[in-house]
């Protein structure tokens, strides 16, 4: 069955790039973002609201957890790249594609920062809420979407 509308379904290729092209910005965006807050972000600044920039570093996963593990950390990161690169090789459809390059460029972003610093570089400050950064958030929100297009449209993340 051909789709049909505004925007027609990619091919395998073309999700594949959509994939990859997501990954890639999110790594850009990341690096960026973190190598400003390094070079600059020398004290808390508050920004609005609950929102506010500080620097800090985690050696270990999400939350700060596994701190004393920093190497079995950064292996079963780079298995999960692995993992991921297959899932977006298999993404069904395009959405699914932008989804899993979202994780992706998220994982390879932090896994750049242990390559580079052995720790991870957060910035982004919310109150009662861990210091994280931009590949954390494209982490989050890639796993939000993917929970929603397999759990909530299950027949429509397989078309």
């Amino acid at each position: 069955m051909q789709e049909r509308g505004a925007v027609a379904a990619l091919s395998h290729a073309g999700r594949l790039a959509a994939a990859g092209a997501v990954t890639a910005a999110v790594v850009a965006a990341d690096q960026v973002t973190k190598a400003v807050a390094v070079a600059s972000l020398h004290h808390p600044v508050h920004v609005i609201g609950p929102f506010g920039l500080a620097l800090g570093y985690n050696s270990g996963s999400a939350f700060s957890l596994f701190t004393a593990d920093a190497p079995v950390v950064t292996a079963v990161a780079v298995v999960l790249v692995g993992v991921l690169l297959w899932l977006a090789w298999r993404a069904p459809t395009t959405r699914v594609a932008v989804a899993v390059g979202l994780v992706l460029g998220g994982a390879v972003g932090n896994l750049c920062d242990r390559a580079a610093r052995g720790k991870v570089v957060d910035f982004i400050t919310l109150t009662h809420w861990p210091t994280f950064n931009v590949a954390d958030a494209a982490i989050t929100v890639g796993v939000i979407l993917l929970a929603v297009f397999y759990l909530f449209t299950p027949s429509a993340a397989h078309r």
